[in-house]
């Protein structure tokens, strides 16, 4: 029986192997990475990105159909492959090619193959990723080699290595993201994700939606959430797998990303197809069409066209204004939704304050969560992120009151890229959510109070002392040009109309 200083030394022991082990596959995966860095076909982050993702999946997902075939024989059951023997990752990742052979097999054998699948949910959905990829991006064969020889060296059947993965994978997209100027469009703080998820609390048997899923952080979480809950039986995994998950993506690379983010962590066949989300007509869903929970980060800043904004109820160019009714009107009877949103939308009036003013005499607006500037630092290219706010509301009835919270990062601690919020930084929100605690930092605004301010949500906590309270040279900066962001939308849209009446006239 080992003895407490023995436990300790195998404590300890155990940790750094962790480490290391989470270490060493990082850096296997980086050092694929910088292959393809410096590979003439693959020199830019999204390319190495898509190259990388693509190997991964056919890795991945020969590992399980290993499995499936397995629980097929124990269970004295024919199994129909997916993909074929002959295109399976260990039947050509392995093969001793030439150069050459190599890069005609995946150009002309592998993806025609792949993009032509059918016949189940599954090869469909393998058709669609693929015929959202290029095919393979890297000119030369020596580079590719390497690249799937790191790849190769992973085992998905192992556990500890499939969970370190999906971190690194995690943590692949962060940094991508960030270098690439792009990471507002696919990756959301996980930390955030974790506290909305546990807010809006998704529940077996529900439908869980992300309208404008990129990696899929939403969906992943939900899942982990609702797997973490209680004993999962036969029939609830199959519920989960199929016909819970839903999901829509505009471009390629995050729609691929996402896709094989719900892979790595055990969310094998999700719904999630690609399209542009806003190009929906929202005027007539009908219930059956509509999700008991939706959990979604929408793009910030974005303009559409006068032909999308007829999908709309109240229109703008302001895709953050679209993103809220679309999920608005998606939501079921007593449906829950947790969304991040810009400040602008608390506190602008106009097309904004019409959108407000449905939330609170249809929705349960309960909660609102203002987080400070550089929450969203780490995965900005430059500066110090978009002000946002978490939104939490439900569908069974107008709203009476709200309750709000002001996340002040802990003493001495400034939000930037080097220091990232983290799950312990919002326990007290959570934990004073839960009793609907009045605080320094938390208290109630009836929806009467709001309606005299013409709607205007934004998070001023009566509790702080102003005249104390100096905002840093970065805040500042981010709200002068949050404003001048909004100024120049309102004027576009002014000039937009102002063109529209002209051409009227001269008609």
């Amino acid at each position: 029986m080992l003895c407490r200083k023995d436990c300790i030394v195998v404590n300890k022991w155990f940790r750094w192997s962790m480490t290391t082990t989470r270490r060493d596959l990082a850096n296997d995966i980086w050092h694929a990475c910088d292959i393809m860095r410096r590979d003439d076909g693959t020199t830019g982050v999204l390319e190495y990105m898509e190259q990388l993702s693509w190997l991964i999946f056919l890795k991945v997902f020969e590992d399980i159909e290993v499995r499936l075939e397995d629980e097929a024989k124990f269970a004295c059951r024919h199994y129909q492959p997916i993909i074929e023997p002959r295109f399976r990752w260990s039947s050509w990742a392995r093969k001793d090619w030439s150069g050459e052979e190599l890069i005609n097999f995946i150009n002309n054998e592998l993806f025609p193959y792949l993009r032509n699948l059918s016949g189940s949910a599954e090869k469909e959905k393998i058709s669609m990723i693929f015929k959202e990829i290029s095919g393979n991006r890297m000119r030369s064969p020596y580079n590719l080699k390497d690249v799937i020889a790191c790849i190769d060296g992973i085992d998905f059947n192992n556990a500890e290595d499939s969970h370190i993965l999906s971190q690194v994978y995690e943590e692949l997209l962060l940094r991508m993201g960030r270098e690439g100027g792009l990471a507002g469009e696919f990756y959301t703080p996980r930390p955030i994700v974790r506290l909305m998820v546990k807010i809006v609390d998704p529940q077996i048997g529900e439908t869980v939606f992300d309208p404008f899923c990129g990696s899929c952080g939403f969906l992943v979480e939900s899942y982990r959430y609702m797997m973490n809950s209680k004993e999962i039986t036969v029939g609830e995994y199959k519920l989960l797998q199929e016909k819970t998950f839903y999901g829509q993506e505009k471009k390629p690379l995050p729609y691929l990303i996402g896709v094989m983010n719900c892979i790595l962590h055990g969310l094998l066949t999700p719904n999630v197809v690609r399209k542009n989300t806003l190009e929906d007509n929202i005027r007539n869903i009908p219930e059956s069409s509509r999700f008991n929970v939706i959990l979604t980060n929408p793009p910030f800043g974005g303009k559409e066209n006068r032909q999308i904004q007829q999908n709309f109820p109240v229109q703008s160019q302001a895709t953050e204004l679209l993103a809220l009714q679309y999920v608005m009107k998606n939501l079921k009877r007593d449906g829950r939704c947790g969304i991040v949103v810009p400040e602008g939308v608390l506190f602008r009036g106009d097309a904004f304050a019409l959108v407000k003013k449905e939330l609170l005499e249809n929705f349960n607006l309960h909660t609102i969560i203002s987080l400070p500037s550089g929450v969203f630092a780490n995965v900005t290219a430059s500066g110090q992120g978009p002000k946002t706010n978490l939104l939490f509301f439900d569908r069974t009835g107008p709203t009476k009151e709200i309750w709000y919270y002001e996340h002040v990062p802990p003493e001495g601690k400034k939000y930037t890229k080097a220091n990232p919020i983290t799950d312990e930084d919002l326990k007290d929100c959570y934990e004073k959510w839960k009793k609907r605690e009045i605080s320094e930092n938390s208290w109630i605004v009836s929806v009467e109070e709001i309606i005299k301010r013409g709607y205007d949500l934004t998070a001023k906590n009566p509790n702080r002392k102003e005249d104390v309270v100096h905002r840093s040279p970065e805040e500042l900066i981010a709200s002068i040009l949050e404003k001048e962001r909004q100024i120049q939308e309102i004027l576009e849209e002014v000039q937009e109309i102002l063109g529209e009446s002209n051409e009227r006239q001269r008609a």
